[in-house]
């Protein structure tokens, strides 16, 4: 059921037990974007040691990525019938398993089944780490300071994971580099069921057409922009697939309207400033993950940096989110959530427009590191207040439904977002490699094609944030105390 916002006045610190609690929910969230950044850094590593093709690399990645989008809304609901600890604990171990299994495994089918149980680990846990801390928190300065903390923990744990990828990766296997994860993942099990309390559960049955209707839905979408990443847009699968998944998700809705107990409350849509928030979620990840793309690159084949440097590179966007996670969450109770992430999508505006004017030969210090730190604080500014609007209103036993949705909406946006920016760098970069200014050298010719694949790249990221920006006049102007 939906509510209006809590007006009871809460303490201005997060302290004790709920502090404890607090830290082991985002640090699961910490250990997805560690693990994500370990994984897709050590991938050809693993494929060079168990001898894997190329379609057999890709579903490393794609045996994780179906089950985690697909089964985000399912994971949700089962939070709020059985329980949001039981079910993020359950997600926690099935996570941890895969982490455990993918490091010991012998072969390349090992590997991609493992991934696959991290995926489903992860679509179970992922929405209860959200709906807990609705749960745990009530509308105001404590929520917004927890919402805050889960910004950064993703935000601090894909710095970690490309440090301990490049500390491990000089000295280790690459089964050493991914043995961590499992290790973090076993002392989580541990702590979330002694330090997490358990929240009221939702009694009910499950939708089962509507869950099997939803789920098949989002993974054929996912499939279809996940392999549409190569640039292929017109590939009968891809095509096929994108249809085939609206197709479904249209039968979702349909059997949600109808059903007494739907998996997804359609009445979450009908507020304009949810689903204004809803839209800066999904678009926000355009605005910046074009600029890791290329700028891993650029660090190491331009300016030369190792691993671990480029690792140090990135922590400026931690910074940036951090000092900005800190004041949007005092500005967005003076000056409104709109206007917070109005100023956050401007950031983010600024960022891939300053990129834009950076020449192939530009250091770090002054080429890009005022980016980096622009687009931390952006992605903090923009996302902060949209987590708040997205779960205002939502009573504990839906907490998990509705967290669902801004999991899955992230989730298919990351992948649209990626699929789009890799068609227009690949085209750009065509075009230059075709039809290049006469008289280039080889390697003045190499550095041409780079550069307007990465100028394409940042304009996308442009376009993004100018589009975050429009979205973010559907929230409301509504400030909260």
């Amino acid at each position: 059921m939906l509510t209006h916002p809590s007006t009871r006045t809460v303490p201005d610190g997060i302290r004790g037990k709920s502090l404890i609690a607090l830290s082991v929910v985002v640090a699961f969230w910490a250990l997805i974007m560690v693990d994500e950044m370990v994984i897709s850094i050590s991938l050809a590593g693993i494929g060079q040691a168990l001898q894997m093709s190329q379609t057999e690399l890709s579903w490393v990645v794609n045996a994780y990525l179906l089950p985690y989008g697909g089964l985000l809304l399912l994971g949700g609901r089962a939070g709020d019938i059985l329980g949001k600890r039981r079910v993020f604990v359950a997600g926690v171990a099935f996570y941890t398993a895969g982490c455990l299994a993918r490091a010991l495994a012998p072969d390349a089918w090992l590997v991609i089944a493992a991934r696959g149980a991290q995926g489903v680990g992860a679509a179970l846990a992922t929405p209860c780490v959200l709906a807990l801390i609705v749960s745990m928190f009530e509308e105001g300065p404590l929520r917004r300071r927890a919402i805050s903390a889960y910004t950064v923990a993703g935000g601090a744990g894909a710095a970690v994971g490309l440090m301990l990828v490049g500390l491990l990766g000089t000295i280790s296997s690459w089964r050493v580099v991914l043995l961590p994860s499992a290790v973090f993942g076993l002392v989580l099990l541990v702590l979330g069921p002694m330090v997490i309390a358990e929240t009221p559960r939702r009694p009910g049955r499950f939708d089962f057409a509507g869950a099997l209707s939803a789920t098949l839905g989002v993974v054929a979408i996912v499939y279809g922009l996940t392999t549409s990443q190569g640039g292929d847009w017109l590939n009968g699968w891809v095509i096929g697939s994108v249809v085939a998944g609206l197709v479904l998700l249209a039968l979702f809705v349909l059997i949600s309207r109808r059903a007494r107990q739907p998996l997804l409350d359609l009445r979450l849509f009908a507020d304009r400033s949810r689903v204004g928030a809803y839209l800066v979620l999904m678009i926000t990840p355009g605005a910046q993950i074009g600029l890791f793309f290329y700028l891993s690159q650029y660090f190491q084949i331009v300016l030369g940096y190792s691993t671990l440097t480029t690792a140090f590179a990135f922590l400026a966007v931690s910074v940036g989110m951090t000092g900005a996670a800190s004041l949007a969450v005092r500005l967005e109770p003076r000056i409104g959530g709109r206007m917070v992430v109005l100023i956050g999508a401007v950031l983010l505006l600024i960022s891939n427009a300053w990129l834009l004017r950076m020449d192939i030969g530009d250091g770090y210090w002054t080429g890009v590191l005022p980016s980096l730190v622009l687009v931390g604080a952006g992605v903090a500014m923009a996302i902060i207040p949209a987590f708040s609007r997205a779960t205002s209103g939502v009573e504990s036993e839906d907490a998990g439904a509705a967290s669902s949705v801004v999991s899955m909406v992230q989730n298919v946006g990351s992948s649209l977002a990626l699929a789009v920016i890799v068609v227009i760098a690949t085209a750009a970069s065509t075009r230059a490699t075709e039809h290049p200014p006469a008289g280039l050298s080889k390697e003045a010719l190499d550095g041409y094609v780079f550069s307007q694949g990465m100028q394409a790249t940042f304009l996308t990221g442009a376009g993004f944030a100018v589009a975050a920006l429009l979205a973010a006049l559907l929230i409301g102007r509504s400030r909260t105390s």
